[in-house]
């Protein structure tokens, strides 16, 4: 399945304009912490869906803990994905996005489990009235520090419409590199390195 960050509307710019290198995934700004399932971020909150949440996202009213524009499209079609599928539902499947400050919640991301030949795919979304503030950014290295962790994982991936390339800086952000693409497609991932031999 393609990672959902695909789907989503382009997103603006998800940090201050000023250059940056990619980051490794083992760089201090991709910090989190992790509490039963719940990964914590400086600024953030990556909880794994309940059934109340998908139930609402996906048929009930808008909950006042949402931001004003959540779900989003992307959001829906995650939310569904995570209803059928349980392998959406473990320590390594899809997760909301909360602001740790007020406990807003302001998107989704999420890795597609199980892996396949050691590699797993990840994708996310931020609704639009929480974008330019870095929350994609440090989320996905947070989501890929973690992948990184998981059983027979070598290797962390995403794709990317051309259309949507400030989706592309992002996983640059967060450690990925550009290394193939078609007409509609970039393809980008992040391989871990192999343990020295001792």
């Amino acid at each position: 399945m393609s990672s959902f960050l695909s789907a989503d509307s382009p997103l603006s710019s998800d940090s201050p304009a000023s250059p940056a290198s990619p980051a490794s995934p083992a760089s201090p700004d991709s910090a989190f912490s992790l509490n039963g399932a719940e990964l914590l971020t400086a600024r953030l909150l990556l909880r794994p869906w309940t059934d109340g949440e998908l139930a609402a996202v996906l048929d009930g009213p808008p909950q006042p803990h949402w931001a004003a524009d959540f779900p989003a499209d992307g959001d829906r079609i995650i939310a569904g994905f995570t209803a059928e599928n349980p392998d959406a539902r473990g320590v390594y499947g899809q997760r909301q996005i909360l602001e740790r400050d007020g406990g807003r919640v302001v998107g989704a991301i999420g890795l597609f489990w199980p892996p396949r030949d050691g590699s797993l795919e990840f994708g996310y979304g931020i609704v639009p009235s929480r974008r330019g503030r870095g929350y994609a950014t440090e989320a996905a290295r947070a989501m890929v520090a973690f992948a990184c962790t998981a059983p027979g994982v070598h290797t962390v991936c995403a794709d990317v419409e051309l259309s949507n390339p400030a989706s592309g800086r992002v996983l640059e952000k967060a450690g990925l590199v550009r290394w193939s693409s078609d007409d509609r497609l970039a393809r980008y991932r992040l391989t871990a390195p192999e343990p020295a031999a001792g």
